[in-house]
C-alpha cells in the first residue's frame, strides 16, 4: 500500500527547490539591509509559550498540534514565530545589553485548519521581530520594510493597510464598548462569537463564519476608543510614512488575528490576478505585553510576518521572473565504462573550478546521454571516447553553437572558463 503524504502538507520537488532558495537568498539580502541578523529557534516549544492566559485567538485554541511527550511534558508545534522568538529573547537575556534587538526568522509553522490554496497545516514564514523599546519611528520602519520587501520582489499595486488599537487603556475601554454593542445582537452570531463576546469580543471582528453580518459590518472601531495619548502615537507613526512617501490606507476594522497587539497593526496587499478578496500577503503590529508575560521585563516590540507559499503564488500568478534555475556548465559524455573512471576525475576538477557539471550514471548510450545533457540545459558537452583519451584530450562542444574543438585533458577547467566568461 502507497503512503501519501499528511493531509495540508506538500513535497517541493527537485524542479521547485530552486523558487524556494531564490525567495530565500532574497529575504536574506533585503533584511540585511535594514541591519537584521537571523534567529533561529525551536520548531516545538512548551505549551506555555502559546497558551497563555490572555491569548484566545482561534489559532491558539482551536488550531495548535499539542502533545505529551516521552517525559509528560506537554510541547505544541509552533503555530506562529514571534512568541518562540520572545521567548529564546528572554531566556537568553538579550535584553540586558539594552539594544534595540532586530531579527528575522525563517521557517514552518503548524497549524490545523482547513487546508486551501495557499494555506497548509504545515507552512513556511519569514518574519521579523524588532524588540525592546516603543517608538513610533520603529513601528514605521518596520512597515516601510514590509512594503519595500514586497515591492522588490517584483508585485504590483502593493498597498499598506493599518490601524491603531491604542494603549492598554484604549483597547480596555474598546473591548468594553464591543461587549455593549455586540450583546444586543447576540442571536445573530455564531455559536464561537457567541463565547467570544464574553471572554474575548475583539475576536467577532476577524469571525470568519459572521464576516458579512451586518451587525459587524456596523461594529465601532478602535479608532473611536483611543485615548490621546494613542492618537498622538498612531499619528506619529502616519508621520514617518508619510516621510517615507509610502502610501497607506487607514483599515479602521483592522485588528489581526492575534490577542497581543496592541497599537499599530498592519497589513500588506498587493493587487494579484485571481487572488480576489485574499490578496493579504502579510502583516503584523505592536505588542507590549509578550516579553513581560514570558518571563521578561516590560519592553515592548514589533514585529510582521509574511506566508512564503503564498508569495510564491503571488509571484507566479503574475509572471515575476524572479529566479532561474543554474543549468550545467558541462555534461561529460563518456563512449565506454572503462573511460568512467577518467570522468569521475575530470568532473573532480570542473567542480573545483567551482563549474557546475555532470555525467551519465544510468549506463545510457551516447544518444541517451545527449538527451540526459540537453534537457539539464549543459551549455558544453565534455566528450571522452577512446580515440580522444589516447591523444589525452577531449572534445568539448557548445551546444548552442554547435562548436568543437579539441582540449587537453589538464585544460579542459581553464578552457571552459575563459569560454564561460564570454
Amino acid at each position: 500500500m502507497a503512503i501519501n503524504k499528511v493531509k495540508g502538507t506538500y513535497d517541493v520537488l527537485p524542479n521547485e527547490s530552486y523558487l524556494w532558495q531564490a525567495l530565500e537568498e532574497k529575504i536574506r539580502e533585503i533584511l540585511g539591509l535594514y541591519n537584521l541578523k537571523e534567529m533561529r529557534t525551536p520548531i516545538m516549544e512548551y505549551s506555555d509559550v502559546f497558551h497563555r492566559h490572555t491569548e484566545l485567538s482561534d489559532m491558539v485554541t482551536k488550531e495548535t498540534y499539542d502533545f505529551d511527550d516521552r517525559g509528560d511534558r506537554k510541547l505544541t508545534l509552533r503555530p506562529e514565530g514571534t512568541a518562540g522568538i520572545i521567548r529564546s529573547y528572554v531566556e537568553n537575556k538579550l535584553y540586558a545589553s539594552q539594544e534595540l534587538e532586530k531579527v528575522y526568522y525563517i521557517g514552518p509553522n503548524f497549524r490545523y485548519e482547513r487546508p486551501q490554496k495557499g494555506r497548509y497545516r504545515q507552512f513556511y514564514q519569514f518574519g521579523v521581530e524588532a524588540i525592546g523599546t516603543i517608538d513610533p519611528a520603529l513601528d514605521a520602519e518596520m512597515i516601510i520594510l514590509a512594503y519595500d520587501f514586497i515591492k522588490r520582489l517584483g508585485l504590483k499595486g502593493v498597498r499598506v493597510r493599518i490601524n491603531s488599537l491604542g494603549d492598554e487603556a484604549s483597547r480596555s475601554n474598546y473591548q468594553e464598548a464591543l461587549k455593549a454593542y455586540f450583546t444586543p445582537h447576540i442571536d445573530e452570531l455564531c455559536e464561537d462569537c457567541k463565547v467570544r463576546l464574553t471572554k474575548n469580543p475583539l475576536r467577532i471582528l476577524d469571525c470568519k463564519v459572521d464576516q458579512k453580518n451586518e451587525a459587524i459590518k456596523n461594529a465601532p472601531t478602535p479608532q473611536d476608543y483611543l485615548n490621546h495619548e494613542s492618537r498622538a502615537y498612531f499619528k506619529q507613526v502616519l508621520d514617518h510614512l508619510n516621510a517615507a512617501k509610502i502610501s497607506y490606507e487607514i483599515a479602521p476594522k483592522l485588528v489581526r488575528g492575534l490577542d497581543y497587539y496592541s497599537h499599530t497593526v498592519f497589513e500588506i496587499e498587493a493587487d494579484i490576478e485571481g487572488f480576489g478578496a485574499q490578496n493579504v500577503l502579510g502583516g503584523g503590529g505592536r505588542y507590549q505585553n509578550l516579553v513581560s508575560e514570558l518571563g521578561g521585563p516590560d519592553l515592548g516590540g514589533i514585529g510582521f510576518a509574511f506566508g512564503m507559499e503564498r508569495l510564491l503564488l503571488a509571484l507566479d500568478a503574475e509572471n515575476v521572473d524572479f529566479a532561474k534555475e543554474r543549468p550545467l556548465d558541462a555534461f561529460v559524455i563518456v563512449f565506454n565504462d572503462d573511460l568512467k573512471t577518467v570522468a569521475t576525475e575530470i568532473l573532480y576538477e570542473l567542480r573545483k573550478a567551482n563549474l557546475v557539471a555532470d555525467t551519465n550514471y544510468t549506463q545510457k548510450a551516447f544518444k541517451g546521454q545527449l538527451k540526459q545533457a540537453l534537457r539539464f540545459g549543459a551549455k558544453y558537452l565534455v566528450i571522452l571516447g577512446e580515440e580522444e583519451y589516447q591523444k589525452g584530450v577531449v572534445a568539448i562542444k557548445n551546444t548552442k553553437t554547435e562548436v568543437q574543438e579539441e582540449v587537453l585533458i589538464p585544460k579542459i577547467s581553464k578552457y571552459l572558463l575563459e569560454k564561460l566568461e564570454k
